[in-house]
């Protein structure tokens, strides 16, 4: 990639119209341009309406994604058009975002404390996955990262890095390294040529996650 302008892609982001978060689009645009994110993949609890408005605001490249509760855990859909909605089983999940031309990811796959695609699951679907989440900032534990790389790593999937910034001071604490691309396949070929970069959050941010969701609770 010498010579190329490198992106630096966060690939797994939030807004306030995921319940346990409180960034507005609009902070989280400014936040990326103050931190040199140039590439953000928004990915709202089980909505894109957080990606669009982000869309709109952003001023570099912004792919449209949705982080979908299923029956048995956590998929990543990226490159959508349509919502997929929560509650479906994996398989039916993973079908609606391939018939609208998106990329299934698996987010966190080692952290059972945020609802991660069950294991066996993962192991049954591998052949319709895309990427693994090989670096997620907010992990619980740091272990799980390096389950996650292996696990990829042994399948031959593309690995992909991001924040899961629930906060604006998460935003682009863990991201991607990697050439522009054109589309949703070259994005993902550019995924597999690139580089994870970035560290931890502080388990505290888990924090501001209950915050969020308290108040909305409390009105």
């Amino acid at each position: 990639m010498s010579g190329e302008r490198l992106l630096r892609a966060d690939l797994h982001t939030h807004t306030h119209y995921s319940l346990d978060s409180f960034t507005s689009p609009r902070r989280l645009v400014q936040e990326c341009r103050r931190k040199g994110i140039n590439c953000l993949a928004v990915t709202d609890h089980n909505t894109l309406r957080g990606a669009r408005a982000v869309q709109e605001l952003a001023a570099f490249r912004v792919i449209v994604g949705e982080e979908i509760r299923t029956a048995r855990g956590e998929i990543l859909g990226l490159f959508l058009s349509e919502e997929v909605p929560r509650g479906l089983s994996p398989q039916e999940t993973i079908e609606r975002v391939k018939a609208q031309g998106g990329l299934v990811g698996i987010p966190h796959p080692y952290d059972r404390q945020r609802g991660a695609l069950w294991h066996e699951e993962s192991s049954r679907l591998v052949g319709q996955i895309d990427f693994i989440e090989a670096r997620n900032a907010r992990i619980i534990f740091p272990d799980g990262n390096g389950k996650a790389r292996r696990f990829a790593q042994e399948h031959g999937l593309a690995m992909s890095a991001g924040s899961d910034a629930h906060s604006p001071w998460e935003v682009g604490r863990a991201y991607v390294e990697m050439r522009e691309f054109d589309g949703c396949q070259d994005f993902l070929q550019a995924l597999r040529e690139g580089k994870l970069a970035g560290g931890l959050s502080s388990p505290l941010v888990h924090l501001f996650s209950r915050y969020a969701l308290l108040r909305r609770k409390l009105g």
